[in-house]
């Protein structure tokens, strides 16, 4: 009986100095866990499209994405002008550019008027190839504008993340409420919640699908443009009767320029005319007082 109390009273201490090791690694590891700094994570290259499709196949969300917690979804993209000498070069050499980094050019249009040869691009990157690409392109000529944007969606992708989560948890809870109706009228009310709730989560969707783009692939506007040369008008060729027609409507031209400036100057003519009356009439009067 006595060894059997002294083999008890040991198993109780090494409990005891178990569960204090362990309390005290817990401890420790915990304050390991507060010193070490916060680590921001890139996006996960095809996380945001994993994240899209789980969604469209029904899934429960982005959980099914093995993503870091403080990954953060950021939007990329850029506004470039280029002027360049040889347009038809300068485009191949985007072609070539962009091939080479994995991209894709979303849309093109070229347009020419008579003092510029315009190509505008819209150019879709990988975020972690955005700023080589953008190096690359900005080699082609001279750089007119440049204008750089970054767009911090985090919050806005949980948040829709959320919602639909939440939708389709009520499109369940409304389709087993529909398996329990049992009046036309319960049915048709089950039916217009279950309508109206998979309208937002078809909008919802949309916009998770196209914040998961352009997340996954950052924007490069480029505009490329050749200065054209003017050509210089050649000068008319005047024949002699065109120029003897055009000497006489010039001297037609003056006299009836000077006819209508002589009118305009009536005023004068009148004032002038009365003076040189008085002067006239002073004079006789003087003659005629010597005589």
């Amino acid at each position: 009986m006595h060894k059997l109390t002294v083999i008890l009273v040991g198993l109780g201490l090494l409990l005891g100095a178990c569960s204090h090791d362990s309390k005290e690694a817990a401890v420790a590891d915990q304050a390991v866990m507060l010193e070490a700094p916060a680590v921001e994570y890139a996006p996960v290259a095809g996380a945001a499209e994993a994240q899209s499709n789980a969604l469209a196949d029904g899934g429960s969300g982005p959980a099914a994405v093995p993503v870091s917690p403080t990954a953060r979804q950021l939007i990329y993209k850029a506004d470039v002008d280029i002027k360049v000498r040889d347009l038809p070069r300068a485009a191949a050499r985007v072609d070539s550019i962009v091939r080479r980094s994995g991209s894709w050019v979303g849309a093109a249009a070229q347009t020419r008027s008579d003092d510029a040869w315009r190509q505008e691009m819209t150019i879709r990157v990988r975020p972690d190839r955005f700023t080589s690409l953008l190096a690359g392109l900005t080699s082609l000529g001279t750089v007119e504008r440049k204008a750089l944007t970054s767009e911090d969606v985090t919050a806005e992708h949980a948040d829709v993340a959320a919602r639909l989560r939440t939708k389709r948890a009520l499109e369940q809870r409304y389709i087993g409420l529909l398996s329990q109706a049992k009046k036309v009228s319960e049915v048709l009310e089950i039916e217009a919640k279950i309508g109206q709730v998979r309208e937002e989560i078809e909008s919802a969707e949309s916009r998770f699908k196209a914040m998961n783009d352009q997340v996954a692939y950052s924007t490069i506007t480029l505009k490329l443009y050749q200065p054209l040369a003017l050509p210089a008008p050649d000068a008319p060729v005047i024949s002699f009767g065109s120029r003897v027609v055009e000497a006489f409507y010039n001297g037609w031209q003056l006299v009836t320029g000077l006819c209508i400036g002589l009118v305009s100057l009536w005023p004068l003519l009148l004032v002038g005319g009365v003076v040189i009356w008085l002067v006239r009439r002073w004079r006789l009067r003087r003659l005629a007082l010597q005589q």
